[in-house]
């Protein structure tokens, strides 16, 4: 019944319509969710966060839109796009369907339930873990698989960081601790977010011809103006602020520089990409929203640090 009328997002009348423009089916309810949650954020922040912030802080509310609409839309990918994600799904678990379909309904309860501010501690928490469980299920057999195949490292890491941006979002809704410092879950999240910024940022250094931000395996397009220049700047960006909040010195402003130093590397490396393949999910869609989640998780966690959490020397 499940994957039956899961094929809404596949077949029937709709689907032909959204065909003649020229538009797969999977690739326009991406899009549909995307706009979806970015229309109901963007209300929500404009009428009840921006008002109560100031200065440079105006930027974190966004922090909880940049990283829960990257999440409805892979979830809605596991929906529109069953059959291929549930390769991934390890051999030994049985029913890979119903994984895959399980993880995308997740997805999109979660990142219904973080723009609207509803449950969300809850959400955030069991996603993180549930992001965690993907790397322990997913990513660290394969990096041994691959003989510690820089790539799978790469991986590994990314997803990482966006459960600490989960757990760091789970923690700045919960009760301060006894000791006045911050909630377990926003230091766990700081040191996921920390430790990944700085490698991406050394591996960005030493490969500069890999699109910036997450370096995986697509090379930034030469048409891209100053592409080496945004490598090597975001490089050193993620290097100094990854390292700042490693270890706790002046961690919020350096999440705060990292949400906007990867907001901008959407907006001149990433929706550049975007628009020139605006049909591509592998090499548009995806990276364009894997990276969006990077800054959000950065501002969740500058969100989460209260001053007096991050040591000023």
């Amino acid at each position: 019944m499940l994957s039956g009328g899961l094929q809404f997002f596949r077949q029937g009348d709709f689907v032909a319509t959204v065909a003649a423009f020229g538009i797969p089916a999977d690739v326009f309810w991406l899009y549909f969710a995307a706009i979806v949650l970015f229309a109901i954020g963007l209300t929500i922040i404009i009428r009840d966060e921006l008002p109560q912030k100031h200065g440079l802080e105006k930027i974190l509310p966004f922090g909880r839109l940049f990283y829960a609409i990257p999440m409805g839309v892979f979830g809605t990918e596991h929906l529109a796009d069953a059959s291929d994600i549930a390769q991934a799904v390890p051999s030994w678990m049985p029913a890979h369907l119903f994984w895959t379909y399980l993880v995308g309904v997740a997805l999109i309860a979660a990142a219904l339930s973080i723009v609207l501010n509803k449950h969300a501690r809850l959400a955030a928490t069991l996603l993180g873990s549930m992001l965690l469980l993907f790397v322990v299920l997913l990513h660290i057999p394969n990096i041994v698989g691959q003989h510690g195949a820089r790539l799978f490292w790469m991986i590994a890491l990314r997803d990482t960081a966006f459960s600490g941006g989960a757990f760091a979002l789970a923690g700045s809704l919960s009760k301060r601790a006894p000791s006045g410092g911050a909630p377990y879950l926003v230091t766990l999240g700081r040191f996921f977010i920390g430790a990944a910024a700085l490698v991406f940022g050394v591996e960005q250094l030493l490969h500069p011809t890999i699109v910036p931000g997450v370096p995986l395996a697509r090379l930034t397009p030469t048409w891209i103006p100053g592409h080496i220049f945004w490598s090597y700047l975001s490089g050193a960006v993620l290097v100094a602020t990854g390292a700042c909040i490693l270890v706790n010195v002046k961690a919020r402003l350096a999440a705060t520089y990292l949400g906007i130093m990867i907001l901008l590397l959407m907006l001149f490396v990433y929706l550049p990409i975007l628009i020139a393949e605006p049909l591509s999910i592998a090499n548009g869609l995806n990276y364009f929203f894997d990276t969006l989640i990077l800054s959000g998780a950065a501002l969740l966690l500058a969100d989460a640090i209260g001053e007096r959490t991050s040591r000023v020397t």
